[in-house]
């Protein structure tokens, strides 16, 4: 699945093309509760059409009322970038569904280049992370490949956001649990590939949109070169697969590192990590495991909704209380069946 930042982008260039007139808007910053983060984007028709969003949608709402012909408007206008603000007051809040106390500015610029998208895409396309930067001044763009992600900003002059490539996740063994967290990653964004020397496993694989690989885990690692998009996940019970694949994965910038197991294999595979491949306490504080946040799942489903949960807190930076930490909350309910 295409991540949507990718799919604005290239709609956008689509509509362009095609000799429409493109607004492409962007959250440049928040405060308070804000529906979307800052970063987001959309692209706006001069016909009402919308792709991607800004907010919960009464915001997109009021963007093609003020902005598109769909209802009489003048339609998008020329000229330079400009800075809207929404949700100042309490009435605008409401009126525009933020949530209690919530504002955000948005960066509208008025049919963006073309040639710019054109040469932007390209390099997404291949992969490539690349540095936009707009002169609100004159609405310029700038195009940096970089090797470093970088946040976004904007100082009330210039905005750049970095872009692609997308998140990644790679899953080693092809099984039950796998299949079920491959397909919530899909629909988060994540391009997924998945990773077991058994074929018995991969043969029997029946999500479609995965890459699919068969060699050992600790090559595939190293040739899925992971970066901070990257995150990978032990699942195939298997010490010998497993391990291979957190050995690699551990000396990498991966911003996610886990495997799949209970509190005595996870607390025995650290301790084989330790004792037979030179890993350390320190650089074991990467790894997680078990995986995922405690909801009291048993099912592979609700295993796959727990992994990816803890996958997604990981990716957007939020601290978990200690009470989701699986192996904290069943010693807690341990000692709370001791005590009756």
């Amino acid at each position: 699945m295409e991540s949507i930042d990718l799919l604005v982008l290239r709609t956008a260039r689509d509509w362009l093309q095609a000799g429409q007139r493109v607004l492409l808007a962007t959250v440049a910053r928040t405060w308070g509760s804000s529906p979307r983060p800052v970063g987001s984007m959309m692209a706006l028709r001069n016909d009402g059409r919308v792709i991607g969003s800004v907010s919960g949608g009464c915001i997109e709402d009021d963007l093609v009322h003020r902005y598109t012909t769909a209802y009489q408007g003048e339609g998008i206008p020329e000229g330079p970038p400009r800075v809207v603000r929404y949700g100042v007051s309490a009435d605008e809040a409401h009126r525009f569904g933020l949530p209690c106390g919530g504002t955000l500015e948005l960066i509208l610029e008025f049919s963006p280049s073309l040639s710019s998208l054109g040469q932007l895409l390209p390099r997404l396309d291949a992969g490539n992370l690349v540095r936009r930067q707009l002169d609100l001044g004159n609405g310029k763009v700038q195009l940096t490949t970089t090797h470093t992600p970088e946040q976004f900003s904007f100082d009330g002059e210039s905005m750049t956001n970095t872009l692609g490539p997308g998140y990644r996740m790679l899953l080693i063994g092809a099984g039950a649990l796998t299949e079920y967290l491959a397909t919530m990653a899909l629909f988060n964004g994540f391009k997924v590939t998945v990773c077991d020397p058994r074929r018995e496993y991969m043969d029997s694989w029946t999500i479609a949109g995965v890459e699919k690989t068969v060699g050992m885990p600790d090559d595939v690692v190293r040739a899925f070169a992971p970066d901070l998009r990257s995150c990978i996940v032990a699942l195939s019970h298997d010490p010998k697969l497993d391990d291979l694949a957190l050995l690699e994965a551990l000396h990498s910038p991966a911003f996610y590192i886990g495997a799949i197991g209970s509190r005595r294999n996870s607390q025995l595979r650290r301790e084989r990590l330790i004792e037979h491949f030179g890993e350390t306490a320190v650089s074991l504080k990467r790894l997680h495991g078990p995986i995922g946040i405690y909801i009291g799942s048993k099912t592979p489903a609700e295993i796959a909704v727990s992994v990816m949960a803890e996958v997604l807190a990981i990716k957007n930076a939020v601290e978990l209380p200690p009470e989701m930490n699986v192996t904290l909350a069943k010693r807690g309910h341990a000692r709370d069946r001791l005590a009756i």
